[in-house]
């Protein structure tokens, strides 16, 4: 039995993550996010960081999951309680397998078969669902789901199994055959089907009994009764072994299910959370690799949102056939902010959930990054410019075409003019090699250098302040600013 509610054909890796991914959550402050997923839940956590974190790279992929988000959002009591079916068979588990007599054969088939009595239960649950409930879901891969449940654990197959538990109960004795090899020893030791009687009971008593040899060991006899033990546990040791695996079986099957229900109810938690400050929300549209969409209305960042509670500014983009896009602008004035809800979004949609904005339409990165400019810290041997050095330098080692960079502030630790000459060497060195540059900086004669240049690819993005009353930016197409520092100072002192 296989779930395939993560992927159409394989389990989700719960161990996968990105390159770099450590630098990616605090940069993008994504444990803010993983919290609103999590609620709490330890496994909820886990599962999100995993998810998030190991993005998917085909449009196929990303709609497959959507579909099937979209009917847990429909269905929302429905979900919880299969994960909540899947949790009993960690009970089961929890209850019957770490005895100590489980470690021999007699002790590991009477677990097996107690395990397996409850797990029968526990399946004809889900098989309930499946029968009652399923007509209510209508992605590809709950309808495969459930096809698969009723197909798997048909009526057949229960009375099956439970004739099986039952005979393995013993209640009449075991019956064993053996064969005699060298020495007189008895090897070939098989555990055989019961005779089952099938004369009336009139029969029985009146009819010649057949010819039996029976052999009675005492009651104190106590290498008897060890030798006796010793034949019952050869002749059991393989269907012991078949039921164990069996029981293994359905277990890893919940494991899966539990894991993979866990996040569809981590990313409703997500998204009751984000409702709930009136926040917009939609499924985006992925497009494929290398065809550079990137189209957007009120794209806002999550974690700022959650972190406020509140509903915050949003920003408008149609930048379709850009690769490049600088952000300058005023202190302050939420390009950090921009740059990580476009982050957020983009990781968002590749693990196949919905995306925080009113529309949110972009192509598939093959691979994510994040250089930010990281504050003072004592721990550092070696200055921050270095460091940003270092950092980048991992990048490139990790880099493929058709990745997306995001730059804040990088390359800022050293004067303007070395900083504006590094900056534009590398940003031209990922142009040329197909990678997506997203670059909020101060530096204007970095800024201006390239806004000089007239690619076709690149937009140039200004943060600019709303006639509203408020300290309130929102991100625009624009001309580099020649500075921000002094505008923002003066700003500060004059207009309070």
């Amino acid at each position: 039995m296989k779930v395939f509610l993560m992927h159409e054909d394989k389990d989700f890796d719960l161990q996968r993550k990105m390159p770099q991914w450590k630098e990616v959550v605090q940069d993008l402050e994504l444990n803010v996010l993983f919290d609103a997923m999590a609620k709490e839940d330890d496994f909820f956590r886990e599962v999100s960081e995993a998810a998030i974190l190991s993005p998917l790279s085909d449009v196929k992929s990303i709609l497959y999951r959507q579909e099937i988000l979209k009917d847990c959002l429909a269905n929302p009591s429905l979900i919880k309680e299969m994960y909540d079916i899947s949790l009993e068979s960690f009970d089961v588990e929890k209850n019957t397998f770490f005895g100590f007599f489980s470690r021999y054969p007699i002790g590991m088939l009477d677990s097996s078969v107690k395990a397996m009595t409850m797990l029968v239960k526990t399946l004809k649950k889900l098989r309930n669902i499946a029968d009652e409930k399923s007509g209510k879901f209508h992605s590809k891969g709950f309808k495969r789901f459930f096809n698969m449940v009723k197909n798997e654990l048909s009526d057949e197959y229960f009375e099956e199994v439970e004739k099986h538990l039952e005979t393995l109960e013993f209640k009449n004795g075991m019956l064993i055959s053996a064969d005699l090899g060298m020495g007189n020893k008895g090897v070939n030791y098989t555990l055989r089907k019961p005779n089952e009687e099938k004369k009336r009971w009139i029969s029985k008593i009146f009819s010649k009994r057949e010819e039996e040899f029976t052999f009675r060991i005492a009651e104190r006899d106590q290498n008897g009764a060890k030798a006796l033990s010793n034949l019952k546990e050869r002749g059991i040791n393989s269907v012991a072994n078949a039921l164990t695996q069996s029981v293994d079986h359905i277990l890893s099957f919940f494991t899966v299910l539990k894991t993979e229900l866990a996040f569809y109810l981590a990313a409703m938690n997500l998204y009751d959370s984000l409702e709930r400050l009136g926040e917009p929300l939609s499924f985006p549209v992925p497009h494929d690799i290398g065809t550079s969409i990137h189209e957007f209305k009120c794209l806002y960042d999550p974690s700022l949102a959650l972190t406020l509670n509140k509903k915050v500014i949003g920003n408008d983009l149609k930048a379709n056939g850009k690769n490049l896009f600088v952000i300058t602008g005023a202190n302050r004035g939420g390009k950090s902010t921009f740059l990580r809800s476009i982050g957020i979004a983009q990781l968002m949609m590749q693990s196949g959930i919905f995306a925080p904005a009113e529309h949110f339409s972009s192509s598939i990165s093959k691979k994510i990054f994040t250089h930010y400019k990281r504050k003072e810290d004592e721990k550092m041997e070696s200055g921050k410019f270095d460091e940003e050095l270092r950092r980048m330098n991992k990048i490139a080692t990790d880099l493929v075409p058709h990745s997306m960079v995001l730059f804040n502030e990088s390359f800022s630790a050293t004067n303007e003019i070395e900083g504006s000459e590094i900056a534009k060497e590398v940003v031209l060195a990922l142009k040329e090699k197909d990678v997506e540059v997203f670059f909020v900086t101060h530096m204007y004669e970095f800024a201006h250098s390239m806004y000089e240049k007239h690619f076709d690819d690149a937009i140039f993005l200004v943060a600019e302040r709303l006639e509203d009353g408020n300290r309130t930016f929102k991100i625009k197409e624009g001309k580099p600013l020649q500075t921000s520092f002094g505008i923002d100072l003066y700003e500060r002192l004059f207009e309070k």
